[in-house]
């Protein structure tokens, strides 16, 4: 499994948090509060959000068969959808 870690600057972390949780929530596994959210992929991949006044902080679970970097894509693009006024986010990736 890799893990991949950012830490997003961003005011307005929890309402992209709770965003990108209610949109996956229709096809994936969600579960989220307006601080944190975990969200399992069907590929087995999984992310956590946690949001504070300055952060959104993500965390990226990838199996080792899996493409760690097109899943960086999915979570990056979705959330700059949300983030639209401020995209694109800055997102300083890196493997734990």
């Amino acid at each position: 499994m890799s893990v991949l870690v950012a830490r997003v600057p961003t005011h307005s972390a929890s309402r992209y948090l709770q965003q990108l949780a209610k949109h996956w929530s229709h096809k994936m596994e969600v579960s989220f509060s307006e601080q944190a959210a975990t969200i399992a992929f069907p590929n087995g991949a999984g992310l956590e959000l946690r949001a504070d006044s300055e952060t959104l902080d993500v965390r990226l679970s990838v199996p080792d068969d899996g493409d760690a970097a097109r899943m960086k894509d999915v979570v990056a693009s979705h959330l700059d959808r949300f983030a639209f006024r401020e995209a694109p986010l800055t997102f300083d990736w890196r493997k734990v």
